[in-house]
């Protein structure tokens, strides 16, 4: 049996980050197969590792300055396209479209193997601690835009 070593975080990629989770038990319904409001929670857990893979504290960002600034889902539009099961092994990939303003856009995808299970688009509003709109900091916009944050414009 060979065994592969994969970060309990998942991983950057040039194009995002990949996350790699198992289907439990507590997964399914009654016929097997992954009950559908499941996916929502393996998606939240491959955009909260893809920010903390890129090292960005949540809990940090509330506090960050006088305004904090939250992370709350406005939209997300999902294309459930095959189901998964128990046991199965998915890869859920997430990358960043849009950051800038007060709204960043980002696709995830949730595989088994190469098949294509869930694609979603997700809508992601910038907020400060009271829930009003503000703007994403360009140097974060840029961390998942994936450019080098030390690398200033000229």
């Amino acid at each position: 049996m060979t065994t592969q070593a994969i970060s309990i975080s998942g991983e950057l990629v040039d194009n995002g980050h990949r996350l790699t989770q198992r289907v439990y038990y507590e997964d399914t319904d009654f016929s097997g197969l992954v009950y559908h409001a499941r996916y929502l929670h393996f998606l939240e857990r491959g955009r909260t590792d893809y920010l903390r893979c890129l090292g960005v504290e949540q809990s940090a960002l509330i506090g960050m300055d006088e305004e904090g600034l939250v992370f709350v889902v406005h939209r997300m539009e999902i294309d459930f396209k095959a189901p998964a099961r128990m046991d199965d092994v998915l890869l859920i990939a997430t990358k960043t479209i849009k950051a800038g303003g007060a709204k960043m856009v980002l696709e995830q995808e949730i595989r088994r193997g190469e098949q294509l299970l869930i694609a979603a688009k997700v809508v992601i509003a910038v907020v400060n601690r009271n829930g009003r709109p503000r703007r994403l900091p360009e140097d974060l916009a840029r961390q998942f835009l994936g450019e080098d944050v030390r690398e200033t414009p000229k």
